[in-house]
């Protein structure tokens, strides 16, 4: 994912100065699989559970026989003597009071996982990889924003920090300092049982520093909240992505970052630390797909696009869709007007019929006027559909 070819060496002494430059380790471009990270981390996680079991004993620590068939009761073992509550209650069963459970756990249950080494190292060349992307290290929740750049290596003379104060101001000066105030203030007390068995707060994880050989520094760094430290020889992932998530902030002495060709090699050379191992690749040596699809090289050998076909629309009856009636005969909209306006002349011809037959006066308006005329005028000459 990094792609800048050196990286700068900040002093220890002075964090604002460059002492140097080194070449950017081929493990820090290696595949990015938060799949293969996630998979290894669990069953690492599961390595450090303690065996537990209910005691063999339980249930049984009492002389209890079946009474047999014949006495009207179940078959269930049931206590002997007599004198007290006890006697001639079910035991052992586990729909008993004071009976064992079903299926009682056992300490040779399955609780630790064997990893693949391949696979293991693969995670850890993943979460190295995304240490050096500083996106992936913001999402994960660090606070990065005064750090010059990403990796942060800084010279050898660190391994030699003794003091628990000067390794608080270089992480400062290194620009580190809203990262571990932010650890300071999620410090709370742990929901749980825990609080009973030693693990009364919880916080986040703040830098983690590796070193080549700890001169004094280990000691240095152990006492500041949410800091880590790790030799890069003995790189651990539950320590380079805490809880299976990527993009741990990482604070590499110079002789630390300038060992990791050696411990993971290149894509040219293999591993010279490691017996017969090489860097994973990339399925994809460019992941832009869009560029990719879009070039002329693609472009000039595939089909074109295909056209769109022509939309078919439905079939309208003229006889029962005017709009489809007049698109054949632009006279049928007057024609049905027409037709509506005698329809209603003689109906009220015929009510005038009946009124006048009756007896009944009837008032004239225009209205009746007009419908009058347009019945006589559809009289005398009928319009033909």
């Amino acid at each position: 994912m990094a792609s800048r070819p050196v990286v700068s060496v900040f002093s220890s002494e002075d964090p604002s100065k460059v002492e140097a430059s080194v070449t950017l380790p081929a493990v820090m471009t290696a595949p990015i699989r938060p799949d293969i990270v996630q998979f290894v981390h669990t069953n690492m996680n599961k390595n450090k559970r303690q065996a537990y079991a209910v005691s063999e004993k339980a249930g049984h620590q009492t002389s209890a026989e079946s009474w047999g068939t014949g006495r009207a009761v179940s078959r269930i073992p049931r206590v002997a003597g007599g004198g007290t509550q006890r006697a001639g209650q079910g035991a052992f069963g586990n729909m008993c009071r004071g009976g064992r459970m079903f299926g009682p756990t056992k300490t040779w249950r399955r609780f630790h996982r064997k990893i693949n080494v391949n696979q293991k190292r693969y995670a850890i060349a993943s979460a190295l990889a995304a240490s050096a992307v500083p996106a992936l290290v913001m999402a994960r929740g660090h606070k990065i924003d005064d750090v010059a750049e990403l990796p942060v290596v800084i010279d050898n003379s660190a391994q030699s920090i003794k003091k628990t104060a000067k390794a608080v101001a270089l992480l400062k000066a290194l620009g580190a300092g809203a990262d571990l105030d932010k650890v300071k203030d999620t410090k709370k007390l742990r929901a749980g049982k825990g609080k009973m068995r030693g693990r009364r707060s919880v916080l986040r994880k703040g830098p983690l520093v590796i070193y080549d050989e700890a001169d004094g520094l280990d000691k240095a760094v152990r006492n500041i909240p949410g800091v880590d430290f790790a030799c890069v020889s003995r790189l651990n992932l539950l320590q380079l992505a805490p809880g299976g998530h990527m993009g741990r902030f990482c604070v590499w002495t110079q002789a630390a970052f300038e060992k990791l060709d050696a411990l993971y090699g290149s894509y040219a050379e293999k591993a010279s630390l490691k017996n017969n191992y090489s860097l994973p690749r990339h399925i994809l040596s460019n992941g832009d797909l869009a560029r990719i699809i879009n070039s002329d090289e693609i472009q000039s050998v595939v089909r074109p696009a295909a056209e769109k076909p022509a939309k078919v629309f439905r079939k309208r009856n003229p006889l029962k869709n005017l709009d489809a009636m007049a698109h054949l005969n632009p006279y049928a909209v007057a024609a049905r007007k027409a037709e509506t306006r005698a329809q209603a002349a003689r109906a009220e011809a015929k009510a005038n019929n009946v009124a006048a037959k009756r007896g009944i006066k009837k008032e004239k308006n225009a209205r009746s006027e007009r419908r009058a005329f347009y019945a006589k005028a559809s009289v005398e000459a009928p319009i033909a559909f």
